[in-house]
């Protein structure tokens, strides 16, 4: 049984460890010989790949966009969402279930759906090619999952605490900010990673919302980079941006890899 476990490990770990580490490889060939000899190494390694990717290609202005699309998000949509997963879990209202049912509908929303009206009301709100626009559009769009991952882990909280807090003079406001949230950092950590990948990758809402170069997200800048290969061989630079797209992803996960796995083993000791 063992044996058996330790080869579905390392046949995971291949699987995705090996398309990682090529794609590492290739940002540091000559355009070249990324074609004539794929699976070689780069000799000698051609770190100009990534200042060409970084400057010429728009890379640069993308990466922040996205990291201010995705920070912006996240400070919003964080408190609001869980704000509203405290009310369907700890109160209950007439029309608590069908509220919170339409909140989780919205996760299995299709967002092609809605590309159209949602292009004509940004654009009568005047907020087409602005970050402000386009994270108005990702909270909305993320409410519904935060919502569902946040309630979970308010619903453990002892209600104790809270009955505790509200004898001592405190308000529901109080409550909440003092104490509920605090306590939720498990939840806050699970739902913010999850939605920064999504965030950091998304590329239909921004495709449409966003015409101007210099708004274009990151996954827009690669998209146009490699749009470029059609006409210029430069598959060094565009291997590269692959490789700045994932670093902060992967550096993100690092550091908050151990909290990550204390979250996801509450959630499976709550179920």
């Amino acid at each position: 049984m063992k044996t058996a476990r330790t080869a579905l490990l390392v046949a995971g770990l291949l699987l995705v460890g090996l398309p990682l580490l090529w794609v590492l490889v290739a940002s540091l060939k000559p355009s070249l010989s990324v074609i004539s000899d794929p699976w070689g190494l780069p000799m000698p390694p051609r770190w100009a790949n990534y200042g060409e990717a970084w400057t010429e290609a728009r890379i640069s202005s993308g990466f922040f966009n996205s990291l201010a699309a995705t920070v912006g998000t996240l400070a919003i949509l964080l408190p609001v969402g869980s704000m509203a997963a405290y009310v369907f879990a700890r109160y209950s209202f007439r029309l608590s279930g069908p509220l919170y049912a339409l909140m989780l509908g919205g996760m299995m929303f299709p967002i092609f759906l809605v590309i159209v009206p949602l292009f004509i009301l940004m654009r009568q709100l005047s907020l087409l090619n602005s970050l402000p626009g386009l994270i108005l559009v990702y909270v909305a769009f993320s409410l519904s999952f935060t919502v569902f991952v946040m309630r979970g882990f308010f619903e453990v909280i002892p209600e104790e605490l809270a009955e505790a807090a509200r004898m001592d003079g405190a308000g529901h406001a109080s409550v909440f900010w003092r104490i509920m949230f605090p306590l939720s950092r498990p939840g806050l950590t699970v739902a913010g990673i999850f939605n920064a990948i999504g965030l950091w990758n998304e590329y239909g809402l921004a495709l449409v919302l966003l015409q101007k170069p210099e708004v274009r997200t990151l996954p827009l800048a690669v998209a146009d980079l490699s749009q470029t290969q059609q006409y210029q061989a430069d598959f060094g630079a565009l291997f590269a941006a692959l490789v700045i797209v994932m670093i902060p992803l992967l550096v993100a996960y690092a550091l908050l890899r151990h909290r990550l796995h204390e979250a996801m083993l509450a959630g499976a000791v709550k179920g």
